[in-house]
């Protein structure tokens, strides 16, 4: 078996950069194979193309004669580009997208007349099978039907020869199985609550936008390589492998030179990415060897999340032609840094204002103060929903491994907006005299921007930090689907803006106060509210987590004790009053999230026991046995003498049997717990044995199978080595 990483080697070190030509400037390319405005103008009616505009930008619905007619121009727009099927691309609640392909092409009942068809009915909804996706026991296996529907907010792309049509998908009953329409009733919820609030300020408001931009962090690791490990196949990270001697120890590869196969691959991605409407703008490497990044510009949240989803099939489809593998998980190497998501969030209204960016006018930075300090109230009063968002078994490894976010949910805002921030908490109660109204219009509020000038150093520690004219939430995993974490954050902050205009209401009529004296006396009270939730120090150290147990923020560091907060009654409420998820469809989640969880360390277990004892322990043994020949060969030449010469032949043989011995032990001892998790019948319990008494046995497994490694001849070793993956260009 060592030939094959050797063979693997050799493919990858005789590999050269893929020929790759641009085909035209980005902004020429730039949606060319989306059917956005430019195209629905060419190809759609004037009623058509009013009728789409409106239902993405006021919610109105599409009848079906219109979806006639918008179908006709969708499909004439894509047959002049060569398509030959059509899809509907949906996100079920597997965190990756799916899709069936059906043609144009149909023919009449007797088989003549073909003729390319494709109408409203078709673009509108189709029928996949609801019992294959998971549902958290909504529909059981006999109750196959659901159905995919038409989001128009998200324009229709060509990739390849097919027509990809976003959509939802819903079950037969009503409720949602997938990630999309959560996120869109969010962004309703948003929508309502922000624009409600914007009108303290600016009448003309009539629509506010959550927007998001990702960071897309990953590996690239060649191809042959890749293949020659069967954790990586399987798990998508390496369960075992000792730590190379190099690592990223030098921080020479952070913002490095690019090498010329990655950037070639960078090239061609970012092209494919033109085409299909996606802004990607940023690349460089990353902190840790093969490790990159890519960033896009700001979009609705919507489109973001639609975009990144689509990117993470692209950029392993591109990979292919350049011989390599794209690794999304967040720790798919022990030693160096895992790979995380950084959603970078804001509110932008219709008349064009970023409501997280600060301004000249004091006005206008009541309005961002406003917006501001709610979100941060959100984030105080539903830290453990937030943590539950990001809660996977891959995430796992890296929240809090000194290269990412803790477990621990915190804001960081700054010493500047600090100080800001405990100013306005000595606001007088009640109404504000005159003297004080100006001195904080114009020494507080008004100074912001200026304050914000300074306020340019960041926490890379922080979960969630506020980064001048945003708010980062750096605890999202590099494999996960964004829409979770938005969904949770635009959900928690609408409530939050729905409870703070109440408030207000409440002082000006009952209190006879004036707006901005309610406005000043709402938010000081929320920022003495909030205080636990803020914090500007390490968040790596002892000394943060012992004094977060103080302030009674949670510290959950596994799946399945974090995403208990998806079912705890304030949860429930919240997304039921807001319209996001009944409580059939929160439970549905939370017990698909525990079976995940489950299923992923079931098969890492069995992977891991597979390779322990089918690739390290008789490749121990096979050397082993040539340094017991060794030994006999010695013993015969120099008789009793034999002891001294081979003594450390005989130590190494001895280290050899305590390590396979090890190995058998621990395995069999994890298959054992493994065993009786399985018969759990409850899902919680069954992911914390997982949790708890299983993959406790994984470390110990590697440390044995790691030290052979170091003990077992170079030549003899069937798996490919960290030194290997990780620098080979």
């Amino acid at each position: 078996m060592s030939t094959l990483r050797f063979q693997a080697l050799q493919q990858a070190s005789n590999r050269k950069p893929v020929h790759f030509e641009e085909i035209g400037r980005k902004s020429n390319l730039f949606g060319a194979n989306v059917f956005n405005e430019k195209a629905m103008k060419q190809y759609l009616t004037p009623d058509a193309f009013k009728g789409v505009r409106d239902a993405i930008q006021h919610g109105t619905k599409i009848d079906r004669k219109m979806a006639d007619y918008i179908a006709m121009g969708m499909k004439e727009w894509a047959l002049a580009k060569g398509v030959t099927h059509y899809t509907h691309w949906f996100q079920p609640l597997t965190g990756t997208t799916a899709e069936k392909h059906d043609a144009f092409f149909e023919t009449s009942y007797d088989g003549s007349d073909p003729v390319e068809k494709f109408g409203g009915a078709q673009l509108v909804q189709q029928e996949p099978d609801a019992s294959s996706f998971p549902n958290g026991g909504i529909r059981n296996t006999f109750e196959a039907r659901g159905y995919t529907a038409w989001d128009p907010t998200s324009p229709a792309f060509i990739y390849g020869t097919t027509l990809c049509i976003p959509t939802v998908f819903i079950a037969y009953t009503g409720e949602a199985l997938d990630n999309k329409i959560p996120l869109l009733r969010a962004l309703s919820a948003i929508d309502e609550a922000a624009t409600e609030v914007c009108k303290y300020f600016d009448k003309n408001v009539k629509k506010v936008t959550a927007t998001l931009g990702w960071e897309q962090e990953y590996f690239l690791i060649d191809k042959a390589l890749a293949n020659s490990r069967p954790d990586l196949v399987m798990t998508g990270r390496t369960l075992l492998g000792h730590t190379s001697a190099k690592g990223q120890q030098l921080d020479d590869h952070y913002f490095g030179s690019i090498p010329t196969r990655a950037l070639t691959y960078m090239r061609d991605l970012e092209q494919e990415c033109m085409l299909l409407g996606i802004p990607v703008k940023t690349r460089h490497n990353e902190v840790a060897p093969n490790q990159f990044e890519l960033a896009p510009i700001f979009e609705e949240t919507n489109l973001a999340v639609d975009h990144n989803s689509l990117l993470m099939d692209v950029m392993q489809r591109v990979a292919e032609r350049h011989d390599f593998k794209v690794l999304f998980h967040e720790k798919p190497f022990k030693g160096v840094n895992g790979s995380g998501k950084h959603n970078n969030w804001s509110l932008a209204t219709d008349t064009g204002v970023n409501l997280l960016s600060p301004s000249k006018t004091p006005m206008s930075n009541l309005q961002f103060l406003t917006f501001f300090i709610n979100t941060i109230k959100a984030v105080n009063d539903n830290e453990t929903l937030l943590r539950a968002s990001i809660a996977t078994a891959s995430n796992d490894h890296r929240l809090g491994a000194n290269e990412a976010p803790p477990a621990i949910m915190s804001v960081f805002i700054g010493a500047q907006l600090t100080k800001v921030l405990s100013e306005l908490e000595s606001v007088t109660t009640g109404k504000l005299s005159p003297e004080e109204k100006t001195d904080l219009k114009l020494n507080v509020v008004g100074k912001i921007p200026d304050v914000l000038l300074d306020n340019t150093d960041r926490n890379r520690t922080s979960p969630f930090a506020f980064t001048g004219n945003k708010f980062e939430f750096r605890a999202v995993g590099s494999n996960s689907n964004c829409s979770n974490a938005m969904t949770t954050l635009n959900a928690i902050v609408a409530k939050q803006l729905i409870d703070f205009k109440n408030e207000v209401e409440n002082l000006i009529e009952s209190k006879d106060m004036k707006k901005d004296d309610a406005i000043f006396n709402v938010l000081r009270e929320y920022i003495k509210q909030s205080k636990k939730i803020l914090f500007e120090g390490d968040g790596y150290s002892e000394a943060w987590e012992k004094e977060a147990a103080k302030r009674g923020l949670s510290n959950f560091k596994t799946t399945p004790e974090a995403i208990k907060a998806k079912v705890s009654k304030q949860a429930l409420d919240l997304f039921e009053e807001l319209g996001i998820f009944n409580h059939v469809e929160a439970e549905a989640r939370y017990e698909i999230e525990l079976e995940e969880y489950t299923k992923k360390i079931q098969i890492e277990g069995r992977v891991l026991g597979d390779i322990a004892r089918n690739h390290v322990i008789p490749t121990a043994i096979r050397y082993q046995n040539t340094l017991i020949e060794n030994v006999k060969g010695l013993k015969e030449i120099f008789g009793k003498e034999f002891e001294t010469i081979a003594s450390e032949q005989i130590v190494l043989i001895k280290e050899i049997s305590g390590h396979i011995e090890g190995i058998n032990s621990k395995v069999l001892a994890m298959t054992n717990e493994r065993k009786k998790a399985n018969q759990l019948t409850d899902g919680q319990k069954m992911a914390e044995a997982y949790c708890n008494k299983v993959k406790p046995y994984f470390e110990d497994i590697r440390n044995h199978c790691d030290k052979l490694e170091l003990l077992v001849d170079d030549e003899s070793w069937t798996l490919t080595k960290y030194r290997e993956l990780l620098f080979t260009k």
